[in-house]
């Protein structure tokens, strides 16, 4: 490596400088995009927040958004409802986006690991040394490691490097992958395709294994797809689901089976066989056997209309036996060319790079967006091998554990502070533009990567528009503001290709059980743990189990029961003389001998929110098993750790059925809308309204709830909700406004569960109001149970007196001068929403209906002068399957009152005669009539 060069007194006084001068203008638009205020435009008012198109990735596929900005700092993210990706909803990443980019713990500067500080230009000078050795070996010596590329730009700017550099490799690796689906496809069609599953047309779904409804970056299509088609009940269909812990596919299926992974591959030979494969009969248990068949009798009879998904821990050659049994069906399963590949090239491995690095090959090692040394699999000691590179850098938003190895970092941009391009899963193409300038001294990976080919870095706007220059035709300009202004670039979706018939593949031999089994998942709220460092993600629950700030190895009952185990006892978990202690969690829906533990957790370089939290999965991953470990010995240390939940797990004798209504088909044209119980005696006057007329309601379709969390983030990001940190939760102190209850009328081997989101219930007769001694706690004209914090003194009456349990109580200043871990930094609290009061110790607070938007909705009428337009709440803004409605009861034919007209429709706890404002859907459930043990 090239020696460090120390800075010079004018270039350190320089430095110091620019990071004065970053910090001053962080907060304003870039200067592509800036407008003189002198002559500002009408629609850039101060204080009026503005929305801007924008893309967001995950595992680099993009999610269309809008970002909101006020004076040009952004503060919010909804979806857009032009982009295929995001269809106007939200995920909880993309809401939690805009913490990131606040993140106090961000990386600030160019870093050299000896030396500390350091500038752009040393690092291009310690650079120079390195390029100029690989550059006369036509790149022999140079490695680059990047992420999924789905960037066009980004796409040019690598295959021009590997074209000037023939002998360069370039490495790709993204922690949560679809490795196996497209090596199946690729056993199937004998070329690389990407199959698209239709699930608006698929009526009957087989799921084995795997997981659409859940986290990933299909999630907002293939929800919003499955649940659209529900809403018809003559195609409401039938979904199966076989897997081995309990999802929220798993909790939407009318018919689910805990299958250990190492059975489920014979779910499809036995679905295969029913279709003419011919192959010999798997061993199966009689209750698989039997839900297997019955699945295949409907997949049949529903040719053309039924389709069957495989899991990411299946082998390839499973994928392409249900790429086979598609076929048969002649499933709604679009296919086309992969998004994320160059043409041409073919990355390598994450193994090859260890090989290089084992043979000393490695001259410059070049990193950039990835975190290898976290997320790679535990065989290949990344960690260690890095060392053995002439010279490293990365390049991140977080000075993560490769950065700790590299001899280099370089701060990234966040996505919503650079220029750049991404496509979608379907192939669109969507522009990403940023809304203010970096805070810091970071680039994007744009300007980076000509640093490698020995220019100068280039701005990422005019590298994006020389992607774009023959699309626009001779109006470029406007093609150009055209494409900012939708978010996206039309007719850049992949073309659907026939993919021909699928060969039915030659399938391994089943493996038996052996010892215990752990499937290692992607985590609902950090994903693959890119977001450790994010403090509303660490404190969202986990949709199933409820858990909040950790992880835990999810066990059956009668497999911790047969082990001696209980809740909260950690374990070691030890296979292949690797190891890691974590604490164990019971779980319904889980099947016998396995366990399963979420990623993403157990990071030592997060930063001051994710450091130390949970157990690291990846310590047990293997090249050969990144998935599924089997041969897993578990032993009792004789520790115990406290599971920190929102919801305990209480069981109510006929309760559920109470508070969680459902009804199967078959019994819905008998079924009736049950009311608020208004028809009730009662000592209190009935609710009149004000004279402007509105009355403001809220409807939940808990058959449409997928449990997935983007309401509450949202309304975190909305509302300025703080973040209490695990110590106060341990007390029950949560202070989500909103939160998804889950309910299951089953057992713990067979759930039948369910989702509720539980906000405010902005009841008429409001338990709430009469007991404060202050009248903090009143109700307003247009039905709106509010709460005055000024006038709060905090007796926290209206708490106890509150049914639903949703009113939330400051017992510390979170956002206010006592804030958790570094989230009172200055840089955290660029993100409030200026038009939401932050709440100061001892004040109880609450959900509000966003009154916010409602208010700034009826100042628009009264300035427009028309009357009152729609109002979205933030939660029904980020709903994938548009299961939150609001509007105005009073409306003459509003749908909000139709869907109290629904036969489905209920209130919670209707006999305690409250009245709420906010009322739900029962949830639906079609059980195959030969399965049993489905019915209620």
């Amino acid at each position: 490596m090239s020696p460090l060069i120390p800075p010079s007194r004018r270039e350190a006084l320089r430095l110091l400088g620019s990071g004065i001068t970053l910090a001053a203008g962080g907060c304003s638009r870039p200067a592509e995009e800036i407008v003189p205020y002198v002559r500002a435009p009408e629609q850039l008012l101060p204080g009026v927040p503005a929305r801007y198109a924008t893309a967001l990735s995950l595992s680099g596929w993009a999610r269309g958004v809008h970002a909101i900005a006020v004076d040009g700092r952004p503060i919010k993210i909804e979806g857009n409802p032009l982009h295929p990706g995001s269809l106007g909803a939200t995920d909880l990443f993309a809401e939690a986006a805009i913490l990131d980019l606040y993140d106090p713990d961000r990386s600030r500067t160019v870093t050299e690991r000896v030396n500390g500080i350091a500038s752009w230009d040393m690092f291009e000078r310690a650079l120079s040394g390195p390029l100029a050795t690989v550059q006369r070996v036509r790149g022999r010596g140079l490695h680059l490691v990047t992420g999924r590329i789905t960037s066009p730009t980004l796409a040019r700017q690598i295959e021009g490097l590997l074209r000037a550099l023939p002998e360069a490799a370039w490495h790709v690796h993204e922690p949560v992958d679809d490795g196996n689906a497209e090596r199946g496809a690729e056993l199937a069609f004998g070329r690389p395709l990407r199959a698209l599953p239709r699930l608006d047309r698929a009526e009957m779904i087989l799921c084995v294994g795997a997981d659409p409804l859940g986290p990933g970056p299909d999630q907002i299509r293939l929800s919003r797809a499955f649940i659209e088609r529900r809403r018809d009940s003559a195609r409401f269909g039938r979904l199966y689901v076989a897997e081995a812990a309990l999802t929220p596919t798993g909790v939407k299926a009318d018919a689910r089976r805990a299958v250990h992974p190492l059975d489920q591959p014979a779910i499809l030979a036995v679905i295969a066989n029913a279709l003419g494969a011919g192959s010999a009969p798997p061993d199966l248990s009689d209750e698989a056997r039997h839900f297997a068949l019955a699945a295949a009798d409907d997949l049949k009879a529903h040719e053309g209309r039924a389709l069957v998904l495989a899991g990411p821990a299946l082998a390839p050659e499973w994928h392409a036996l249900a790429h086979w049994i598609n076929a048969r069906l002649r499933a709604p399963v679009d296919f086309i060319a992969p998004p994320d590949r160059i043409e041409g090239r073919m990355p390598a491995t994450l193994a090859d790079l260890a090989g290089a690095l084992d043979r000393g090959s490695v001259t410059c090692l070049a990193i950039l967006g990835s975190d290898p040394v976290a997320t790679a699999p535990a065989d290949l000691d990344l960690g260690a091998r890095i060392e053995r590179a002439r010279f490293s850098v990365h390049a991140g938003l977080h000075g993560d554990e490769t950065a700790g190895k590299t001899h280099w970092h370089l701060p990234l941009t966040h996505e919503l502070e650079s220029w750049s391009d991404l496509r979608a899963t379907d192939g669109t193409a969507s522009l990403v533009q940023p809304l203010l300038r970096p805070l810091y001294d970071g680039r994007s990976l744009h300007e980076i990567l000509p640093l490698f080919a020995g220019r100068t870095a280039t701005a990422g706007h005019a590298l994006v528009r020389e992607t774009w220059k023959d699309q626009g035709g001779a109006d470029f300009g406007g093609w150009w503001r055209r494409g900012l202004h939708d978010g996206l670039i039309d007719g850049t979706a992949a073309p659907i290709l026939d993919p021909g018939e699928p060969r039915l593949p030659a399938l391994p031999t089943l493996r038996r059980r052996e010892g215990f089994a752990v499937e290692l998942r992607p985590d609902p709220c950090l994903w693959d743990g890119r977001f450790a460092n994010n403090a509303w993600l660490q404190e969202c629950p986990k949709p199933i189990s409820k858990q909040v700030w950790g992880n835990a190895l999810a066990l059956s009952r009668n497999e911790a029961g047969r082990r001696g185990l209980e809740a909260g006892d950690v374990v070691q978990a030890r296979v292949g003389g690797r190891s890691v202690e974590v604490p164990v969690v019971i779980e319904s829906g889980v099947a016998e001998g396995v366990g399963v533990l979420t990623l993403g957790y157990g990071r030592e370089r997060a930063g001051a929110i994710g450091n130390g939290i949970g157990t690291d999965g990846y310590k047990l991953a293997t090249q050969a098993a990144p998935r599924l470990l089997t041969n897993v010995a578990l032993t009792k240390t004789g520790g115990s750790e406290t599971i920190l939940r929102t919801q305990n797990y209480v069981e109510i004798e006929g309760e559920t059925k109470t508070l969680f209504r459902q009804i199967d088909l078959a019994a819905l044209s008998e079924a009736t809308p049950k009311g608020i119980g208004a028809d009730q005696p009662s000592l209190l006057a009935p609710w009149t309204g004000d004279k402007d007329g509105h009355a403001w309601a809220m409807v939940i379709d808990t058959d449409a709830c997928i449990g997935c969390n983007a309401c509450v983030v949202a309304c975190q990001s909305e509302n300025n909700v703080p973040v209490v940190g695990p110590e106060e939760i341990a007390r029950g102190r949560m202070m989500h406004w909103l939160r998804v209850d889950i309910y299951d009328e089953g057992s713990p081997e067979a759930p039948r569960a369910g989702f509720q989101p539980v906000p405010c219930m902005h009841c008429e007769h409001a338990p709430c109001e009469p007991v404060c001694p202050v009248a903090a706690s009143v109700h307003d004209g247009e039905g709106l149970n509010l709460q005055v914090y000024n006038r709060c003194v905090g007796t926290r009456f209206c708490e106890a007196n509150c049914p639903y349990k949703v009113r939330r109580f400051n017992f510390f200043g979170y956002a206010d001068g006592q804030p958790y871990a570094n989230l009172g930094a200055e840089s955290v609290k660029a993100q409030r929403n200026p038009n939401v009061t932050v709440r100061a110790r001892g004040v109880m607070e609450k959900c509000t209906y966003c009154i916010q938007r409602i208010a700034t909705e009826r100042q628009a009428a009264e300035r427009d002068g028309r009357p009152m337009g729609e109002v979205v709440t933030a939660c029904q803004s980020a709903c994938p399957t548009r299961a939150i409605r609001f509007g105005d009861l009073a409306e003459p034919g509003s749908a909000i009152a139709e869907l109290r007209e629904d036969p489905r429709h209920y209130a919670l706890m209707e006999e305690l005669n409250t009245r709420p404002r906010t009322t739900y859907l029962a949830n639906l459930r079609s059980p195959n009539p030969a399965l049993k043990e489905d019915h209620a």
